[in-house]
């Protein structure tokens, strides 16, 4: 809420007038505390990373309204709980920006990643070469799923799903390639954008066949990135803009700190993809994992 908000409210609910100064200075300590999260040790290693983003209107001090992004890094800790990262705001995408959002996290105490789940991100495989080399860099399936549906009406949205479903499920590249010429054959007269971009980005797309059935599983599960935007949305949706960085970054952090409160579940088959990171990393995992 602004400050005019919270003065209203006040007013209704208490009959009380209190003055913009005091709602600043209240308020003021979530700014501490916000800057006490961005600035907390992490774990070491991380088996998975995610990295995604949400579009905020900021207006400027000559009165401008202009797009930010809010880039948000998701880990998934070895006992298989989503743990917020970091929330770095940005305008444009680059590697000098995303080596500088994983030199954060490596100031904060992160040594390794094994794997990081992106969309195709500027610069963003650059950066990770540098700052995590070992780490593997793979194209998030949702962002993919989710830029196909851009072209798809509501009737055909559903169908569409299952087929493109039916080719990152698949057992391996070949039969991926197989249900990617069915979904070609099937749907290109309607939307053919869809398997042009699925082709273009084939080479990213199949890197997660290198990897075990529940790890990649695990990768591309839609509820941690989906269950972070849905409460990101419901607390921003009456918020057609806002007036400083420093504001959308606080009502993004208090959404994120709503939605951890229900990450206290492994994600789905995590023991089973736990046991596979152990054999893959063996050389990387922790000794207490």
């Amino acid at each position: 809420m602004t400050t005019c908000d919270i003065q209203d409210i006040v007013k209704d609910l208490y009959d009380v007038e209190i003055s913009a100064t005091l709602v600043s200075e209240i308020t003021e300590d979530l700014n501490s505390e916000v800057k006490a999260w961005q600035t907390r040790r992490l774990d070491a290693v991380w088996p998975i990373v995610l990295m995604d983003g949400i579009v905020v209107h900021i207006r400027g001090e000559s009165g401008r309204v202009t797009e930010h992004t809010m880039y948000v890094a998701i880990g998934v800790n070895f006992v298989g709980r989503q743990e917020l990262l970091g929330l770095w705001p940005n305008e444009t995408e680059g590697a000098k920006f995303w080596l500088s959002c994983l030199t954060d996290l490596k100031n904060r105490g992160v040594n390794d990643i094994f794997i990081v789940c992106m969309d195709g991100l500027t610069g963003f495989p650059e950066a990770i070469q540098t700052a995590f080399p070992k780490a593997r860099v793979q194209l998030c399936i949702v962002h993919l799923v989710r830029a196909a549906l851009k072209y798809v009406t509501d009737s055909d949205s559903r169908a569409v799903i299952a087929d493109l479903k039916k080719i990152y499920q698949a057992a391996t590249v070949l039969e991926a390639e197989q249900e990617l010429k069915n979904f070609s054959d099937k749907w290109d007269a309607k939307y053919p954008t869809i398997s042009k971009q699925w082709n273009a980005k084939w080479p990213h797309i199949i890197s997660m066949f290198d990897l075990p059935a529940p790890i990649r599983k695990a990768t591309y599960t839609t509820n941690i990135i989906e269950s972070v935007n849905s409460v990101i949305r419901k607390f921003t949706r009456n918020r057609k803009q806002y007036p400083s960085r420093e504001s959308a970054m606080k009502m993004i952090f208090m959404a994120l700190h709503e939605a951890s409160k229900k990450w206290t579940m492994p994600i789905p088959k995590w023991k089973e993809a736990l046991n596979h990171f152990a054999i893959l990393f063996e050389d990387r995992m922790p000794k207490n994992s």
